[in-house]
């Protein structure tokens, strides 16, 4: 198992190399946001980065905020070398490049979790839970793990600038829907009762960016990210009164805020601090 503790050692930003069981032979890149307070009941934070694979950077995006926040955030960067494209890191290696289905043990969703075990287990925090940030890519990955059931002690969970969502429609094939998976009517009702923050940029708007997703399937689900995450949270509405269950997810406009990893950083700090220091009390 790799040891941890560098991570919280002093202060600061720190970075490791970490392996996770289900894959020793491709390196993940370990970046911590440690506050100047900090024990075993601070908050932990895991964040993922957009589709630049640039960790470090959403690390010193959190730096700036663990403080005032009280938290400790461990930013998880997916190397292109050892997780190369989207079926990796967006999608969660659910399938090969082949379309074959992989078994549920190598989705890259589970690392989340057994990270955040690792934690427990060599006495780094005695939290029972954590919380979840992804921005872009990162937003599809954290929306995308949650709605598989990746959710066992997940406190708070944001996917900020989400450019494509896997919809609550199993009529809708994945990775845009989650039709022709594990999935059914009965086991959609938790995800939707679980309590997905959905940020949206007022100003991520623009349609001609190199990364913005503009195929059929993903121009069906709205014109802009700004769009598309309102339609993701009103269909889970609509999927909820459908199943006749309620649906806990919320979206939250950030005024003024393009596609900026920076800027939904510091507006989520509150949101995710807030939520994380709350689920200790209750």
């Amino acid at each position: 198992m790799t040891g941890l503790a560098d991570l919280f050692a002093a202060p600061g930003g720190h970075s490791m190399e970490y392996f996770d069981p289900a894959f020793p032979d491709r390196p993940l890149l370990l970046h911590s946001a440690r506050p100047r307070r900090f024990d075993r009941d601070t908050p932990v934070l895991i964040v993922h980065h957009g589709v630049g694979r640039n960790g470090r950077d959403y690390r010193d995006y959190w730096l700036r905020l663990v403080d005032e926040a009280g938290i400790v955030a461990i930013a998880v960067e997916f190397t292109e070398d050892a997780f190369p494209d989207y079926l990796w890191y967006h999608f969660g290696n659910l399938h090969d490049d082949k379309g074959a289905p992989n078994p549920r043990e190598q989705w890259t969703y589970g690392i989340d979790g057994r990270l955040f075990a690792a934690l427990r287990d060599q006495g780094l925090t005695r939290r029972q839970g954590y919380g979840l940030f992804g921005h872009s890519a990162g937003g599809q990955f954290v929306h995308r793990m949650l709605s598989f059931g990746f959710r066992d002690r997940v406190a708070v969970a944001v996917s900020a600038n989400a450019g494509t969502y896997a919809m609550p429609d199993l009529e809708v094939a994945w990775p845009f829907g989650l039709g022709a998976t594990e999935l059914d009517a009965e086991k959609l009702r938790p995800l939707l009762e679980f309590p997905i923050t959905v940020m949206t940029g007022t100003h991520d708007t623009k349609t001609t960016g190199r990364f913005f997703p503009k195929g059929p399937r993903s121009m069906r689900q709205g014109a802009t990210r700004h769009e598309r995450a309102h339609n993701y949270v009103r269909a889970g509405h609509a999927a909820a009164q459908a199943l006749g269950t309620r649906c806990a997810w919320t979206v939250i406009n950030v005024p003024d805020v393009g596609h900026d990893g920076e800027r939904m950083s510091v507006a989520a700090a509150p949101v995710v601090a807030a939520a994380l220091h709350a689920a200790e009390r209750g």
